[in-house]
């Protein structure tokens, strides 16, 4: 007879049940019976860990992906930071079909502000050197202010879900250039902001 599984280990099956169902059948057709058989688990396992199916499929997105950031960049340069930050959410974007991320924000409610709640800190880091390097007055922003090229990113894949995955590096490079350049460096290096 098999041992139990507890723990991490059944954790892990979870997770990675829940990413082959969403990259087999897609998050309109997830479901916790679907991922509890593929786990041989029961459903009431997952609803213990993950109340939702929403909630699941973050989980799994983020056990298969791995961390979106694994280190708070350091380059030296406020510009230089931003955009390893941005490209890594290109690059993470790539993985999402329209269909997943229309179907993570139909259920945005049910997440609680867990899908962006990765970034908030790698920015102050990167607001704090910044400021500490005398590059910009202060790193206290407003949030809307510090979080500004992350959500204009996010509103490009909104607005053109499918742009990521044919997007070269080159052309991506051009538009955070666009939006680090013209709109966040000029707002962030000003007194007062």
């Amino acid at each position: 007879m098999p041992s139990r599984r507890r723990g991490e280990e059944l954790e892990v099956t979870i997770l990675e049940a829940a990413w082959a169902e969403i990259q087999e059948n897609g998050y309109q057709r997830l479901t916790v019976e679907g991922v509890a058989a593929r786990a041989h688990t029961g459903k009431q396992v997952l609803y213990r860990r993950w109340p939702n199916r929403v909630q699941l499929a973050v989980a799994a997105i983020r056990h298969a992906l791995g961390p979106l950031v694994p280190e708070v960049p350091d380059t030296g340069s406020l510009r230089e930071d931003y955009l390893a930050v941005l490209r890594a959410m290109a690059a993470r974007a790539r993985h999402y079909t329209p269909e997943l991320m229309h179907g993570l924000l139909a259920e945005m409610p049910e997440l609680g502000g867990e899908l962006f709640s990765t970034l908030p800190d790698v920015v102050t880091q990167i607001l704090r050197k910044a400021a500490a390097r005398g590059e910009i007055p202060t790193a206290e922003l407003p949030e809307r202010v510090a979080a500004l090229p992350l959500n204009l990113i996010r509103y490009e894949g909104l607005r053109s879900p499918r742009a990521w995955q044919v997007l070269d590096e080159g052309a991506a490079d051009e538009l955070f250039a666009e939006i680090l350049d013209q709109i966040f460096l000029p707002l962030v290096t000003r007194s007062g902001c």
